[in-house]
């Protein structure tokens, strides 16, 4: 069997990647390029976020297995093969990462921490009110696996918790809503609102000036999904008036975030460098040794990516 391994990696990262692959997978030949005598052998390519035109010409290929959760930048290629499954990484450590990530952030809004951080550069000491956990309104946009599994230590710790997403079902333990006409009804009652949507047509600007204005004056925000959820312009102008109290932002559409950027020096924005659940190369890579077995079995592939849903 042989595989592929392309993506936007420096060389330590693709040197890691690699290495971690062939141990879970060692029964295949790994490649870091397709030459033309290899480019026919290829049986499946594993990637992140490769370059657009990386898999034209792989004539064998059965397998696109991202290494990322989100699919949005390489289903945006357009000369990615059109008849061959794409899968994409639904990783249970990186769930746990992710589901911490929400918690400190919820806990950071609730506890007014994020406040007590400005006036402590300001010298000012003073005690705010402190609400309880089942006062608090936490709204989830997104409800797959990452936000199940946030939904999860929130409810854990009394919090109320509803979720909201495009396409409906259920979740055990809380209310889900589903479509734009429930939105906004949502956000109107939500003390803080964090986004796990996966970047679409549709979800893509969603968190904009209409988004904001249906808000709570106070709102807290967070946002580790993508940059692309949030018109940045909107956003700085409802912080500004008080409409979202504090955002929490791990995602942006333009990263690293320039230098001259506002978000950096904003008094009601916490800026974090894409770091709200960063891969484990060893679980990652055993549950892509996983999937390349299936494909040699001929078994059903996880996660496979619905195209016309974009995840």
């Amino acid at each position: 069997m042989d595989i592929l391994l392309c993506g936007s990696f420096d060389d330590d990262e693709r040197d890691a990647w690699r290495a971690a692959l062939q141990e879970a997978f060692p029964d295949a030949r790994w490649h870091l390029s397709a030459t033309p005598e290899i480019a026919a052998r290829i049986d499946a390519a594993v990637v992140a976020n490769p370059l657009p035109g990386s898999l034209q010409g792989l004539t064998n290929l059965r397998l696109i297995q991202s290494l990322w959760a989100g699919v949005d930048r390489l289903l945006a290629d357009p000369s990615l093969p059109a008849d061959v499954p794409v899968t994409r990484m639904v990783d249970p450590a990186m769930n746990a990462a992710m589901a911490e990530t929400a918690l400190w952030a919820t806990l950071s809004l609730h506890r007014d921490f994020f406040a007590y951080a400005r006036q402590q550069h300001t010298g000012t000491w003073r005690p705010l009110a402190q609400r309880r956990a089942d006062e608090i309104q936490v709204t989830l946009l997104g409800m797959g696996q990452m936000g199940r599994a946030c939904a999860g230590r929130l409810l854990a710790l009394g919090y109320r918790v509803e979720g909201w997403n495009l396409h409906g079902g259920s979740i055990e333990g809380m209310p889900l809503h589903s479509g734009m006409a429930a939105l906004w009804a949502l956000l109107g009652r939500s003390d803080i609102v964090i986004n796990l949507l996966p970047l679409t047509v549709q979800t893509t600007d969603l968190l904009n000036q209409r988004f904001f204005d249906a808000l709570r004056p106070g709102t807290g925000l967070v946002n580790l999904a993508r940059g692309a959820h949030v018109v940045e312009a909107d956003l700085l102008r409802a912080l500004d008036n008080g409409q979202v109290g504090q955002a929490v932002l791990d995602v942006f559409r333009s990263e690293p975030l320039p230098a001259d950027h506002p978000f950096w020096h904003h008094p009601k924005v916490m800026l974090l460098p894409h770091v709200a659940a960063a891969t484990d190369l060893r679980s990652a890579a055993r549950i892509v040794a996983q999937n390349l077995q299936a494909l040699r079995d001929d078994r059903p592939l996880a996660h496979r990516v619905q195209r016309t849903r974009g995840y």
